[in-house]
């Protein structure tokens, strides 16, 4: 009988071990996302149940009641620098992402807790920013849970969830223009300046083209084969209502592009000059 027993927990500690060791696929595969973001990037982990033939929202996930936001382990985003939610500051750092689905509307909660796996888990004493947003209906189904980060503007982002034919989403900004603004100021003071990244900022968002224009000028000076720094020249003269100066601009540009046999860069001018007759 003792041997009995002694051959069984050797069995017992043999399989133990051995069921240890097996490795199978997640049921709600972990998913970790980063997109970079004005100047730095969003970082979002969370886990990606499928629907597999279930009721999702009003069933397995109730209207009314805190969810993780996804399967298994909490939901948690980063934010590399500050950003503004729902009207409210929102400083740089780790955040639990949970929401609270309803049938005609959503509540989508940036937390400080990191761990929050269940509605008894939660505090909203926790609270940093609530945000309310309003569901869609997709005209098809989602298997596979997804948070995305979408249309990405240099000051905005849209963060999104879909899961079977429900989409959700809140808005993300941040004050770029300024932080932009004083690193062009500062750096313009140093002997290594910027010029073409300045003057490109400039174009792009509505700032001094006049500016631009002068900046461009010197990024020439110091490098009289740069046919992308005429062509962004020209976009500015254009803007400007100068479409002589932009014409010659641009012509430049081609000229310098076709030695260079940069075919791409010949056809953005020839592009420009169509817009301009």
């Amino acid at each position: 009988m003792k041997k009995f027993f002694l051959l069984a927990a050797a069995s017992y500690i043999f399989f133990s071990s051995e069921a240890q060791q097996l490795n199978t696929p997640q049921p709600s595969p972990t998913a970790n996302i980063k997109q970079n973001f004005a100047l730095s990037s969003i970082e979002i982990s969370y886990s990606r149940p499928g629907v597999k033939g279930r009721k999702i929202f009003g069933d397995l996930v109730p209207y009314g009641k805190v969810w993780r936001t996804g399967a298994n382990n909490a939901t948690t985003v980063t934010f590399g620098e500050d950003v503004m939610i729902g009207g409210k500051k929102v400083a740089a750092g780790k955040y639990g992402l949970l929401t609270i689905p309803g049938e005609t509307e959503w509540t989508f909660i940036i937390t400080k807790q990191l761990d929050v796996t269940s509605p008894a888990a939660y505090k909203q004493d926790q609270d940093v920013v609530r945000v309310k947003a309003k569901p869609e209906t997709l005209p098809f189904s989602i298997e596979t849970m997804m948070i995305n980060i979408d249309n990405i503007k240099s000051n905005s982002c849209i963060v999104g969830l879909a899961w079977d034919n429900v989409y959700a989403s809140f808005e993300v900004t941040s004050d770029v223009d300024s932080k932009v603004m004083e690193q062009i100021k500062g750096s313009m003071e140093n002997d290594n300046r910027p010029y073409f990244n300045a003057a490109l900022y400039y174009i792009d968002n509505g700032k001094d083209l006049n500016k631009a224009v002068e900046w461009l000028d010197k990024a020439y000076a110091q490098n009289p084969e740069a046919f992308w720094v005429l062509y962004q020249k020209a976009r500015a003269q254009k803007m400007l209502g100068k479409k002589s100066d932009a014409l010659a601009t641009s012509n430049k540009s081609i000229e310098i592009a076709k030695k260079a046999k940069n075919d791409d860069y010949v056809a953005l001018n020839e592009k420009l000059q169509k817009e301009m007759k």
